[in-house]
């Protein structure tokens, strides 16, 4: 194969499917919260493979973990126990306050799995036409055709229908909104408890409880999907933690493994209603993936990780403010944690392009946003040098 960045790309423009518009970079490796190319150049990274990679890259204790399982069993199938695996699941069920976890391999899948759970629920109560869901606008639950189906934007579900039908979709943070579609058919409610791809909208409190509320009442399976803000990324394990609410079910995905595909979604007892046959997985909780859940999870204990993200997201949230202050082109922030955006008054690609050229790395989300996703593990230094970067850019 060829080794020149250059021939790398085209080569890749050639076999890739082109379902995404990639930038022209070849990264080859990666160092604590820094990138490198194939040409050795270095990059600030702050966007984290997606909100995927908390840790940053290279860190002994994850590492070593992984290595001792590839050493030792990388599959089996859940027709049998492993260590990894039940170590996994009694580490997420401890850390979602729930009762019982299902491994996936991504997060559209820990969503697919929800949407069934639930149907599945009200299924086995006799309910058999409670199956209507209720989603939001703007939010984003994946990619495959029954999270595609709750996923409100249009434009993801158009080329694709007739999608999962009886699924409504109203305003975030409008309680009204959701109760407009509210009825005896209704099966359950899933949100984002912080949204990420719709351009970092934060829930509000009332809101979050109010459905829980409505829920309570009318017996609708509440699901929060936090695969992007989850595991962290907003100061606490789970982002409803900072609401003192509990779902239904909750989706996981992305900083669960730190870069290995795995997802998950835990549930409390009384919707656990799927059975042997219902739902499976070939690869879900195999023990490789399930020991990179656990590494992590020693990482953020030992390295007091969620105290990290609190201090240095306050001093990020600040830095960011500054930095509105002195360009008007920037018209919001928002977001917690480590999970903020910046809304510019016109369309950010260019921003990122030459933000990439003196070596940082950002992404985008919906509305004009420049999305901040770094590692879980950086310092104030680095917001330093990312405010710089900006601001040099933006003037």
């Amino acid at each position: 194969m060829s080794t020149t960045m250059t021939d790398i790309i085209n080569e890749g423009e050639k076999y890739l499917l082109h379902t995404y518009n990639r930038f022209p970079v070849v990264f080859e490796k990666g160092e604590g919260v820094y990138l490198y190319d194939t040409d050795g150049n270095k990059y600030l990274d702050f966007f984290a493979g997606i909100a995927v990679s908390g840790l940053g890259y290279g860190n002994e204790t994850y590492t070593s973990a992984l290595h001792e399982q590839i050493d030792k069993l990388t599959h089996i199938s859940n027709l049998f126990y492993t260590k990894p695996l039940v170590q996994a699941a009694k580490n997420l069920c401890e850390m979602t306050h729930l009762d019982r976890v299902f491994f996936t391999n991504s997060g559209a899948e820990a969503n697919e799995g929800a949407i069934k759970m639930a149907r599945k629920y009200h299924y086995a109560k006799g309910n058999t036409e409670r199956t209507e869901i209720i989603s939001i606008n703007h939010s984003f639950h994946g990619r495959t055709m029954g999270a595609v189906a709750v996923t409100g934007k249009e434009a993801y579900r158009a080329p694709f229908g007739p999608l999962i039908g009886e699924v409504h979709f109203a305003k975030y943070n409008d309680i009204d909104s959701i109760k407009k579609y509210v009825n005896d058919k209704t099966c359950a409610i899933i949100f984002e408890t912080l949204q990420g791809e719709g351009g970092i909208y934060t829930v509000d409190e009332a809101f979050i409880k109010d459905v829980r509320k409505l829920c309570d009442e009318k017996d609708i399976v509440m699901i929060l999907d936090e695969v992007q803000c989850g595991f962290g990324r907003t100061g606490k394990m789970l982002a409803y933690e900072h609401y003192d609410v509990l779902p239904d079910i909750v989706t996981m995905a992305k900083g669960i493994g730190n870069g290995v595909p795995v997802g998950a979604f835990a549930c409390r007892e009384k919707v656990a209603a799927l059975v042997p046959g219902d739902h499976g997985t070939t690869y879900g909780g195999n023990p490789f993936v399930t020991a990179a859940i656990n590494a992590t999870i020693k990482v953020f204990k030992e390295e007091n990780i969620l105290q990290n993200v609190c201090e240095v997201g306050q001093y990020m949230f600040e830095k960011l403010e500054e930095l509105k202050e002195k360009h008007p082109c920037i018209v919001a922030h928002r977001g917690m944690g480590l999970m903020q955006g910046i809304e510019l008054d016109e369309a950010p690609g260019e921003v990122i392009n030459k933000a990439r050229e003196k070596g940082l790395i950002i992404i985008s989300a919906a509305g004009n946003v420049i999305r901040l996703l770094p590692p879980l593990v950086i310092k104030n230094e680095h917001v330093d040098a990312m405010i710089s970067i900006l601001d040099e850019v933006l003037k």
